[in-house]
Order: C-alpha cells, then sequence, then structure tokens
C-alpha cells in the first residue's frame, strides 16, 4: 500500500503527464499545419479538426480524472468509517473493562470493610468480656 507522500507524488506525475500529452499535441498540430503546403481554406479546416480532437481527448482525459477522483473520494470515505468504527468499538470495550473492574473493586472493598466491621465486633466483645471478668474479680 502506498503512503501518502508516494501517492502524491504518482498523481502529480500523471497530472504533468497530461498537460505534457496535451501542450505535445497542440504544439504538433500547429507545427503540422503551419508546415503543410496546403491552401488557407484547406488548412482552417485541418486546425478545425485538430482542434475538436484535442477537445474531445481533453474531455475523454478529464472524464477520467473525475472518475478516479470520485472512486479515491469513495475509498477514503469507506476507510474513514471501518476507522471510526473500530474506534468507537475500542472505546466501547475499554469503558466495559473499566466499569467490570470498577464494580470488582466496588464489591472488594464491601466484602473488606464487613470483614473490618466484624473483627471490630469480635474484639470489642472480647474487651468487654474481659472488662467484665476483670471487674467480677475484684
Amino acid at each position: 500500500m502506498m503512503n501518502q507522500h508516494e501517492q502524491d507524488y504518482t498523481n502529480q506525475g500523471n497530472s504533468n503527464f497530461f498537460k505534457g500529452a496535451f501542450i505535445g499535441a497542440l504544439v504538433g498540430a500547429a507545427a503540422a499545419l503551419l508546415f503543410a503546403p496546403k491552401p488557407g481554406s484547406e488548412m482552417r479546416g485541418d486546425l478545425t479538426d485538430k482542434i475538436n480532437l484535442v477537445s474531445d481527448k481533453t474531455k475523454e482525459v478529464a472524464g477520467v480524472v473525475g472518475t478516479k477522483a470520485s472512486e479515491l473520494a469513495k475509498t477514503v470515505s469507506t476507510k474513514a468509517t471501518d476507522v471510526m468504527s473500530t474506534v468507537n468499538e475500542s472505546r466501547n470495550n475499554v469503558m466495559a473493562s473499566f466499569k467490570q473492574a470498577s464494580t470488582e473493586v466496588a464489591d472488594e472493598a464491601a466484602a473488606a470493610s464487613e470483614e473490618v466491621m466484624d473483627k471490630e465486633m469480635e474484639a470489642s466483645a472480647e474487651v468487654s468480656q474481659e472488662l467484665k471478668s476483670t471487674n467480677n474479680s475484684h
């Protein structure tokens, strides 16, 4: 797959080629008409024919370029949509993982809190028992 720089260079090369071909066709047609020994009306007719030919070729090239540009735009749009879908899916996966981890941490914190409270109750009961037995002994 070509990177952006290579694609730009290729597109620029194609553009330069078509410009050169167009200019070459015009210069060649003009030179052929000017150096050919023909009467004025015949030369004007040939010139009109050559201009029409160049015009037709220009329209044809413009059509091809337009089609290629349209295809490229569709490809870019499709790729952008694919990238956005992938990004959204990844974001949703990260959010789901975060929610799950948060729930697990909250559950563990609640369990630890209950355990601490149970230990505190046991310790309090033991201290109360010790105090009662100490007070009863005296």
